[in-house]
């Protein structure tokens, strides 16, 4: 199968156009008259993940490796040095960036992950009814996510109405009109300026809250791969971060 055949899919499915200015979601290495044998979804990119993959194939990833102008390549940095090893392995990648978080990540995060009741979207801000308690919210958060560790911000008991931006969303708080917000990366200076506005967070985590675009994309592509003879299979990458608390490593 041509990799512009699977590409032109994927935008119809989202279109890339509808990316930010700054990311740089789309075909990232590769040339669309490839033809591609085997399709792989994964969040990132990491060494052991690509030696498992055959030549010939493509990735799919959520972030891109590259974002901005490489002006150097010398193979020992991150990026760098895994194109290295997708060129040398003939391995295409498309990334599907702020693309996908506008047209299905975060929605599909809200309702099939977090089972969340949704009551409004925007672009990236989803919107849902809770109506409990602040601490049994936290915990079925935590239980959805499989986080045993989760940094937050109590500003109330009772949560209302939850905005949910998965990945890094804290520069979105000025649109948020919730007693809650879900998002990842929460920074010290952020979390200060949320408590004065009276908005509770619950940090989610960046790789936790966008762990699963290899299993929505995994579903969007089954029927149409499956007519070509291939299938998406999921290889993620693993999380950077580990935790440690009272003497116990935490994933």
């Amino acid at each position: 199968m041509k990799l512009r055949d699977i590409y032109d899919y994927l935008d119809e499915l989202s279109p890339f156009s509808l990316q930010e200015k700054w990311d740089n979601a789309g075909l990232i290495v590769g040339n669309y008259d490839t033809n591609i044998e085997e399709v792989y979804l994964s969040i990132d990119l990491d060494e052991k993940m690509l030696e498992k993959i055959k030549p010939n194939s493509l990735i799919i990833t959520h972030h891109p490796l590259i974002f901005s102008s490489i002006k150097k390549v010398n193979f020992d940095v991150y990026s760098t040095k895994l194109l290295q090893i997708l060129i040398k392995k003939d391995i295409s990648l498309i990334s599907m960036h702020t693309n996908i978080d506008k047209t299905h990540l975060n929605k599909y995060i809200a309702k099939n992950i977090l089972d969340l009741d949704i009551i409004q979207s925007s672009e990236y801000i989803i919107y849902a009814n809770v109506n409990m308690k602040f601490d049994d919210f936290l915990e079925k958060i935590s239980i959805k996510l499989g986080l045993k560790y989760v940094k937050y911000v109590k500003c109330n008991q009772f949560i209302k109405k939850v905005a949910l931006v998965t990945g890094a969303g804290m520069s979105l708080l000025d649109n948020v009109k919730a007693d809650c917000f879900m998002t990842g990366d929460i920074k010290y200076h952020e979390a200060m300026d949320a408590k004065t506005r009276n908005i509770s967070l619950i940090d989610i985590r960046h790789y936790e809250s966008e762990q699963h675009f290899s299993l929505l994309l995994k579903g969007l592509l089954e029927k149409y791969l499956k007519k070509n003879k291939l299938q998406a299979i999921i290889m993620n990458s693993n999380n950077p971060f580990e935790f440690y608390i009272k003497g116990e490593a935490i994933e």
